[in-house]
């Protein structure tokens, strides 16, 4: 089930400070709303923890996985992969990470 992208709230209101909280509101359920189908959809764009390689910065808790936004095949024929991501294996700034890879079968 998909949320709906343009959230109703109530019409007319009658205060500048009705109109202003409609407006935020509205923005807010609309990012909501979009953020939570596109996770829902599985689109890479609507993670937060992203990056095109291992983090060298940050603190991070164990058991953070951070997404891969730069995959490409990687390894020698019979070996290829695909690195996913990174694990924090150990809690820290930024921690210790290890790859999660996807071996493509070539």
């Amino acid at each position: 089930m998909r949320l709906p992208e343009n959230p109703a709230l109530p019409q007319n209101p009658d205060t500048d400070y009705a109109k202003a909280l409609n407006r935020g509101l509205q923005e807010l359920l609309r990012n909501v709303c979009q953020k939570t189908n596109g996770l829902a959809d599985g689109r890479f764009a609507s993670r937060d923890l992203v990056a095109a390689s291992v983090p060298t910065t940050g603190m991070y808790a164990r058991g953070d996985f951070v997404a891969n936004s730069a995959p490409a095949e990687l390894g020698t024929a019979g070996s290829r992969y695909v690195v996913e991501g990174w694990l924090c294996v150990t809690a820290g700034s930024p921690g210790t990470f290890v790859e999660k890879r996807f071996l493509t079968g070539n």
